[in-house]
């Protein structure tokens, strides 16, 4: 099954049909900009992706803040939340929007909210101009109703420092749009229970027939660990090292045993590659809106369904023991059964292949690592539902494959390198696989003068298919490409930098739902083409 699904991703034809992403919320592409200036001024084009808008149905909606709030030092906000009234309390759909401003000199910084202790934005910040940016964030957050429909306590944070030198204060505000079910448009299908992990403890409805945690792993904190993809084993020269040199893989464990293994996604934040003009206007896949890691712990249900305390943990293999930088927070995702009280079934199959991570250094005037790594995991359980015995196998495959080029002095520094995450995901008869495929490929350079310049390229793509029986259900394939290219002259006051730079981003996404393409490209901070495709 898994093999024949694999062809049918390799063979899925690209057409073109319904715009993804059009709807209210979905902006017209904007004229060209006029002639842009020489090099970086003191303001630039608010920060822009080329992401779709989230879709959102043609019914009486209702909002309400979530958040609002002014960041300047490591205090999080504390609120509390309201359901709506005059919506109902099953939705069509659930939109959240960060609408941000800032100016000044500040760095990026990483946030999260968290609305009833359960994480549903993780996301970081652009860094502004002198004279000021504005930009907002959407994500749809449907699958957190269950939590939305009672009161909830409120917490974000978007940890910041303000001082003489840095002067940036981030000043945010967080709402959520809620669809109401009305007419053809029915109830969004959603999960039964949104759990936050308390710690490593977990205690599941002992009805649970389908089980998802998801972890918003990210690596950060200013530290090595932010930039894993570039760490080299501590025997050789290089300002970054790790025991194990830069594989990492996210893990999940339930009781001990290995339940869930992901390739993380290599996020490049809006001061990344120390080149902060590749992302002033349009920032690398993903830095905004983080997305979670996803499990299928279903194969674990029979254990979890016993009404007892389970222990539940997250790790990130290849990070050096006691070294901070990870954060891995945990939801959990549950479907209940309703024609039963308690659901039984059993763990059938788990095997697990050998971790490999193999790096080898070559030394000489230009330093080289070459990383190779990779992983397997197949678990496979079933349940005896109301509605019969039901079988769940999950297989994943992740590995890393990368290239590392520097001098001694660092003034070249250059990785090329590829992740992928294949699972296949088969319950009664339907099969769904996903290929993910990240990439990196770049080079910083610092030349006569001071002068640095960043060359780097980043994808983000997936393909998908659901299949039932041989038959195609469901398909869609995502390319989501940055390329940037930007110079300024290092180790001196900001307006003596004379920076220049050309950045674009093309973000495709075709399925059996549709056909979604846009362009965007900036010289020297200004949009010089927003171009919509399908």
């Amino acid at each position: 099954m898994r093999r024949q699904i694999m062809s049918m991703l390799a063979g899925l034809v690209l057409v073109t049909g319904t715009l993804l992403g059009a709807g209210p919320a979905a902006a017209a592409a904007e004229p060209p900009a006029a002639e842009p200036p020489a090099e970086f001024g003191s303001d630039w084009h608010d920060p822009v992706t080329a992401a779709p808008p989230v879709t959102r149905p043609d019914t009486r909606s209702c909002e309400v803040t979530v958040a609002q709030a002014q960041f300047r030092d490591f205090t999080p906000y504390r609120g509390s939340y309201t359901p709506p009234t005059g919506c109902g309390d099953r939705w069509s759909k659930v939109v959240l929007r960060l609408d941000g401003n800032v100016k000044g000199r500040q760095y990026d910084r990483l946030g999260h909210l968290a609305v009833g202790g359960v994480e549903i934005l993780r996301t970081s910040t652009p860094q502004p101009s002198p004279d000021g940016i504005a930009w907002s964030v959407e994500k749809d957050v449907t699958r957190y109703s269950e939590l939305l429909r009672g009161a909830q306590p409120v917490e974000m944070l978007i940890g910041n420092v303000v001082d003489e030198t840095y002067t940036g204060i981030i000043d945010v505000k967080v709402t959520l749009t809620f669809y109401a079910a009305h007419g053809a448009t029915r109830p969004a299908a959603v999960p039964d229970r949104v759990l936050a992990l308390n710690g490593t403890s977990l205690t599941t409805p002992r009805n649970s027939e389908r089980i998802v945690a998801e972890v918003y792993a990210t690596g950060s904190g200013g530290g090595c660990e932010e930039y894993w993809y570039l760490t080299v084993p501590d025997t050789a020269p290089y300002s970054c090292q790790a025991t194990d040199g830069p594989y990492r893989e996210v893990q999940i464990r339930v009781d001990g045993r290995l339940a869930g293994i992901a390739a993380p996604f290599p996020t490049v934040w809006t001061g990344g590659w120390s080149n902060p003009f590749l992302w002033y206007v349009i920032p690398g896949p993903r830095a905004f809106d983080i997305k979670p890691v996803q499990y299928d712990l279903t194969p674990f249900a029979a254990l979890l369904n016993d009404g007892r305390e389970h222990r539940v943990e997250v790790s990130v293999a290849g990070v050096p023991a006691g070294r901070p930088g990870w954060s891995t927070p945990t939801n959990v995702l549950v479907w209940q059964d309703e024609g039963s009280t308690v659901v039984t079934g059993g763990l059938t199959r788990h095997h697990e292949s050998t971790l490999v991570n193999s790096v080898r250094h070559t030394p000489g005037p230009e330093h080289r690592l070459d990383t190779k790594g990779g992983h397997r995991l197949t678990v496979s359980g079933y349940l005896d539902t109301s509605h019969g015995r039901v079988t769940t196998t999950v297989s994943r495959a992740v590995g890393n494959v990368s290239v590392h080029r520097w001098t001694e002095d660092e003034k070249l520094d250059a990785l090329k390198g590829t992740w992928t995450d294949d699972e296949t995901v088969t319950t009664g008869g339907r099969a769904t696989a996903t290929h993910r495929r990240y990439t990196m490929d770049g080079t910083t350079t610092l030349g006569a003068g001071d002068r640095l310049r960043t060359v780097l390229t980043l994808g983000d793509t997936a393909d998908t298919a659901e299949v039932r029986g041989g038959r195609l259900l469901a398909w869609s394939r995502l390319d989501d490409r940055y390329t940037g290219d930007a110079t300024y002259t290092a180790n001196v006051p900001r307006d003596q930098r004379h920076a220049v730079g050309r950045t674009a981003e093309r973000y495709r996404l075709h399925g059996s739902e549709g056909c979604y393409d846009r362009s965007l490209t900036t010289v020297q901070g200004m949009l010089t083409q927003d171009r919509r495709r399908c």
